[in-house]
């Protein structure tokens, strides 16, 4: 199963055929430049190209009036002063000869996607369309929308395929009121956007904090709109027609996507008087977000004691306020990074600059061409790996893979050698473009030895800056510098603790609860403000891990790196995990983590310590500090006062 790309270029014809500048924005180029950009990227020979087809009359009819899709119908003989007066009757729209044809189109684009996904001829896929859909309501066309895309998908699935839970991300700076209006009193579609405080079932918010609220609610289907590439960047957004909510709606609905930070940088405040306005409202529905709860509790707790540090740790101490840390002291300035004792020479990487200017630096990582290679020693038998699956056969240089073993005791054994051989061979292969993810298996008594290696090389050929997630027991490399190109986060250490603002250690979570709300409350922030270029996942001695928790973990880290995700496991680990593994590499959805439950009083104070010794000086993580001061009437008065803003 591959990923498929539906589209048609009729969906150009329809054009603003008067000068009207509320809707001139919405032009053929709008989904031309999409496709160009796919092809530049080399992404459209990779999927499986479908051509869109028309919706019919039924199924534009599950969400739609049979009034209005006549009307829709009738623009075809329309003329042009005839088609500017009906257009004139409804919210930024324009009609156009072409417009039934093209809105059929888009809609069946949709329909014909889901039909691909559900009976599994592709994994997932994307559906280029115009005109858009999301404000387009039951007897009425609005912003640019004339048939609702989105919806219609939705309840062709429901009432076709017997889906019982679909989840509807609706991603544009506008509110998409057409969906939340279809789809309010629908338990069965949850829709990210819209009125949270009546059913629970949706919600308006600036970015997506519910990806707490979907793991507890198991999806048959998630449909994702986004109206245009730039909605996902734009620093403001500005209503150009006037789509906005129901006044009877909940007091978040009116709280607009008006600020679109740039990947690192600090939320603004509108943005988290959203956020917190969603969860306030959304948490008595989300076991999930009843975390928040809990903060006030776990505040005032006793905090474990900060481990002794010194030299760079002490400089960058996370219990005090920051202060300036001294070239002299750990900047890797002037000279390359260490090799180990007695390695091999290799080439330098260009010195890098001082830990606090890398994080504001943009890292970008052009991805390979999409391949998972499976370097075991002794494959078993029973693995079962998908047929795009390469079982690596080759190994580094034998006098090259002593060099790299020979300061480590634990690699002298033969066996030890060999896996690390073909471990230096993938890494290469990543490191080159040639394989974009892997899995290497290494002797438990060697883990730690061999990820020291793993990371040495991967800094000394080519990589800028590398994240090691490390589970179970697996400590922090001794001689593994500190000069911010390395990101070390250990989730299996006895005890919360932040050495540095590059070296974290958490205890392995006890519930399931408790480990989504780690890697989404404190890896992926760190992770994303600290843009790898390569990713580590060691799966250790006692890293506790389940199939489906690793193979979640995993899948969420493909976003970093450009997927270039390399997982270490023992080679005593089951077929199961590395067969897990490889498939969610490749880009399959990870298994059911199973029932659901809620993080432990242990795992909520371990995160909430964490977020509070790092947010000075991550500014992903600082998204708490500043909704607390929301939280305090006064402040909400006052950057009211400044702000304003009561919609679009």
């Amino acid at each position: 199963m591959g990923t498929a790309l539906v589209y048609h270029e009729d969906m150009t014809a329809t054009r603003l055929l008067w000068d009207d500048p509320e809707c001139e924005i919405e032009r053929p180029e709008r989904l031309t430049a999409a496709l160009d950009r796919l092809r530049q990227r080399g992404l459209e020979q990779r999927c499986l190209r479908l051509s869109a087809r028309e919706a019919s009359k039924a199924e534009l009819g599950l969400v739609h009036s049979p009034e209005y899709v006549s009307l829709v119908r009738k623009t075809q003989v329309l003329g042009e002063e005839e088609l500017q007066a009906l257009s004139g009757q409804f919210d930024a729209i324009y009609f156009h000869p072409s417009t039934f044809h093209c809105a059929r189109l888009a809609a069946g684009a949709g329909l014909q996607l889901v039909d691909a996904v559900l009976t599994g001829a592709v994994q997932n896929g994307l559906a280029l369309v115009r005109p858009p859909g999301h404000h387009s309501q039951r007897a009425a066309a609005n912003g640019f929308c004339v048939f609702n895309n989105v919806a219609i998908a939705a309840a062709h699935a429901k009432q076709k395929h017997g889906l019982h839970r679909i989840l509807i991300v609706d991603w544009d700076v506008h509110h998409g009121q057409g969906i939340q209006y279809l789809f309010e009193d629908d338990p069965s579609s949850g829709c990210s956007l819209g009125c949270p405080a009546r059913s629970g079932w949706e919600m308006l918010t600036t970015w997506l904090p519910s990806c707490t609220c979907c793991s507890h609610w198991p999806l048959s289907l998630i449909l994702s709109w986004c109206w245009s590439q730039q909605d996902l960047t734009q620093p403001s957004g500005t209503l150009r027609g006037k789509c906005r909510p129901r006044q009877s709606a909940s007091p978040t609905s009116h709280i607009c996507c008006r600020c679109w930070p740039a990947a690192g940088s600090a939320p603004c405040w509108s943005a988290l008087e959203s956020i917190q306005s969603a969860r306030a409202a959304q948490a008595p529905y989300w076991k999930s977000l009843q975390l928040q709860g809990q903060c006030g509790q776990v505040l005032g707790c006793r905090i474990p004691p900060q481990a002794p540090c010194s030299g760079y740790d002490c400089e960058l101490s996370l219990d005090v306020t920051p202060v300036p840390t001294s070239p002299s002291t750990h900047s890797p300035e002037g000279r390359p990074p260490p090799l180990l004792p007695g390695g091999p020479m290799c080439k330098a990487a260009a010195p890098a600059p001082a830990p606090s200017s890398l994080l504001d630096q943009p890292c970008l990582c052009p991805a390979p061409s999409v391949r998972t290679t499976v370097a075991l020693t002794a494959p078993d038998i029973t693995l079962v790996l998908p047929p795009d699956v390469i079982q690596q056969e080759g190994s580094a240089l034998r006098e090259e893979t002593e060099a790299w073993a020979r300061p480590h005791e634990s690699l002298a054994r033969e066996e030890a050698l060999t896996a690390l051989g073909k471990l230096l061979y993938l890494l290469d292969g990543m490191l080159d473009g040639q394989v974009n993810s892997g899995i290497a298996a290494t002797p438990a008594s060697a883990a730690a030895a061999t990820l020291d290696v793993a990371i040495q090389r991967g800094l000394s050929h080519g990589a800028q800056r590398l994240l090691c997630v490390a589970l179970g027991q697996l400590d922090r490399p001794p001689d593994l510098a500190h000069d911010g190109r390395t990101l070390w986060l250990n989730i299996g250490g006895k005890e919360a603790a932040a050495l540095s603002m590059f070296h974290v250690s958490t205890p392995l979570p006890v519930m399931t609860g408790g480990f989504l709300s780690c890697i989404l409350g404190l890896v992926l922030p760190l992770a994303y403000g600290f843009q790898p270029d390569l990713v580590l996942v060691a799966l250790g001695p006692g890293h506790g891990l389940q199939g489906p928790h690793a193979a979640l973990l995993a899948a969420m880290l493909r976003g970093l790196a450009g997927g270039r995700v390399l997982a270490l496991l023992e080679e005593d680990s089951t077929p199961q995990l590395a067969g897990i593994l490889a498939r969610v590499l490749r880009g399959e959805a990870p298994p059911s983590l199973g029932p659901s439950s809620v993080a432990s009083p242990e795992d909520v104070q371990a995160l909430m310590y964490l977020r509070g010794q790092l947010e000075p000086q991550w500014k992903m993580l600082q998204v708490r500090l500043i909704a607390e001061a929301w939280l305090c009437p006064g402040a909400r008065l006052c950057r009211r006062g400044r702000w304003g803003g009561q919609g679009k």
